[in-house]
């Protein structure tokens, strides 16, 4: 992951205003929660917005009190079984903004397209807290360009076990999403944590990525290289 492209796409007065805009376009609601994966079984968006909608359920969330933006990009369309997770998602989306949206502002915003890279910018300079919680994955590089993103130290992250980067990121709020009830009680740790344990948890982070980046990566990658010769 290339930390300084990332550094300077957050540096454009046109992304820091977009980041704004997102906000008040969502009702400037006290915290901001999103979600940017593939539309895939393995990402785990049923069972976070299954969290989400019983944290609203159960009254530990107010309607206008947490947002819910989820980004799922196009994959597989053709395939069926992904037409129905589809369908699925978009069902349950309708009906926790059916019972819980106010006019003109709905407790979930799903997008199923795909976005830019300065677009995704703005939108993790917007969120108080990413929710990257897969069944199981690779690296999962959301994760690391959230927090890469994050230079005012400011945002939460909530990473799955399952995911690579849980491996770099242990400031991260870490959660089994196979477990709704844990990860509801980690959704409400993070929209309601300290800002300042948020500040040193993201510190850490960042120095993490910021020293593990892809040029040192490169680095590395050729010293062990010619070790080897």
């Amino acid at each position: 992951m290339d930390v300084s492209e990332l550094e300077e796409l957050i540096h454009r007065p046109e992304v820091q205003q977009r980041a704004g805009e997102i906000r008040k376009d969502l009702g400037n609601p006290d915290r901001v929660l999103l979600g940017v994966d593939r539309l895939d079984y393995t990402k785990g968006i049923r069972q976070r917005l299954q969290a989400f909608g019983e944290l609203l359920e159960e009254g530990d969330l107010k309607p206008g009190e947490a947002v819910f933006v989820q980004i799922a990009t196009p994959s597989r369309e053709q395939v069926e079984q992904y037409q129905i997770l589809r369908d699925d998602i978009e069902l349950q989306v309708g009906r926790l903004n059916g019972e819980f949206a106010q006019l003109g502002s709905p407790v979930i915003n799903y997008l199923h397209s795909s976005f830019s890279r300065e677009e995704l910018a703005a939108l993790f300079l917007a969120a108080d807290v990413m929710v990257v919680t897969p069944l199981r994955d690779g690296m999962n590089l959301v994760a690391k360009e959230y927090v890469a993103c994050r230079e005012d130290l400011g945002g939460a992250l909530v990473l799955s076990e399952f995911a690579g980067a849980a491996e770099e990121m242990r400031r991260a709020f870490l959660v089994n999403p196979h477990d709704v009830d844990g990860l509801k009680g980690t959704l409400l740790a993070a929209i309601r944590a300290d800002p300042q344990d948020l500040v040193r948890r993201m510190r850490t982070m960042r120095r993490r990525i910021v020293e593990h980046d892809v040029e040192r990566w490169a680095k590395d990658f050729l010293y062990a290289l010619e070790e080897d010769n």
